[in-house]
């Protein structure tokens, strides 16, 4: 609870918003958390992976723009995890439908405006993933931000999940860590590095409500041995990581380029 009042704290210096007695839960059409806009926006993203993470979610828009941290409910049927097969032979976070004998959690993530060239910028880079729209009811503010009065909230999912019905568990034929394509480290310090921005519970949750984990984990930060020399968050994302019991199970599992590369040709990703 600490850490989320910080975050409250660096939200409004970040953002220029001061907390006001007759704030509502809305936020009107023409802004975006104490910034004007120049259209009204009919379009909102809500991104659960590495959009979480501002300096990643940047590079793809023209102007830069903040995000706010929100949490969508269970009852909209999805849960995150490891499914979705990058090309370039890594598995990222997607959301996959939960079965009926599932029960369903909370996602959290961030919300933020894109449209005209914002939006095709976030369809090309989301290669792979179809948008699919959130109700607006279904989505709630973890600070004190307000979310949008109205328009469409979009999310990205693992095309093949959409195709398949949702499913997306292994042994369904659907997309799952494997030895060619492994959970990645830096990937996942971007995305636990974008939840810490908001403090190191939502950063946590991030972790408890991701599923998927896998034994194929390649940690591939620059510099491995000594991450810290070009991350300096990179021992904070490991405590998160060995004190989350979902991502601690496999962490034994992750191994540097040289050492998972000896256990494919031995045969132990078998």
């Amino acid at each position: 609870m600490r850490s989320y009042v910080k975050s409250l704290l660096f939200g409004a210096v970040l953002f220029g918003v001061a907390l006001g007695a007759g704030i509502t839960q809305r936020a009107t059409a023409t802004e975006w958390q104490g910034r004007k806009l120049p259209n009204i926006p009919a379009n909102f993203i809500f991104g659960y992976g590495s959009l979480i993470n501002t300096a990643s979610r940047n590079s793809s828009v023209t102007v830069p723009i903040p995000a706010i941290p929100v949490r969508v409910s269970a009852a909209f049927g999805y849960v995150r995890t490891w499914n979705d097969r990058s090309v370039s032979g890594f598995t990222a976070l997607g959301l996959r439908k939960l079965s009926p004998a599932e029960t369903g959690h909370t996602i959290n993530g961030v919300l933020y405006p894109a449209d005209g060239a914002d939006m095709s910028s976030f369809d090309a880079r989301e290669k792979g993933y179809v948008r699919v729209e959130v109700p607006i009811s279904q989505i709630e503010a973890v600070g004190w931000q307000r979310l949008p009065e109205a328009g469409h909230v979009w999310t990205y999912i693992p095309a093949l999940s959409v195709e398949h019905g949702g499913t997306g568990v292994p042994g369904q034929g659907l997309p799952a860590p494997d030895a060619s394509f492994p959970i990645l480290e830096s990937y996942i310090d971007v995305v636990v590095e974008g939840g810490l921005e908001y403090g190191p519970d939502f950063a946590r949750e991030i972790l408890e409500t991701t599923d998927g984990w896998s034994r194929f984990w390649l940690n591939d930060r620059e510099l491995a041995r000594r991450p810290w020399v070009h991350d300096p968050r990179s021992d904070t994302v490991d405590a998160l990581l060995i004190g989350t019991p979902a991502s601690a199970a496999e962490l034994s599992s992750r191994a540097f380029p040289e050492m998972y590369g000896a256990k494919l040709r031995a045969g132990s990703s078998q």
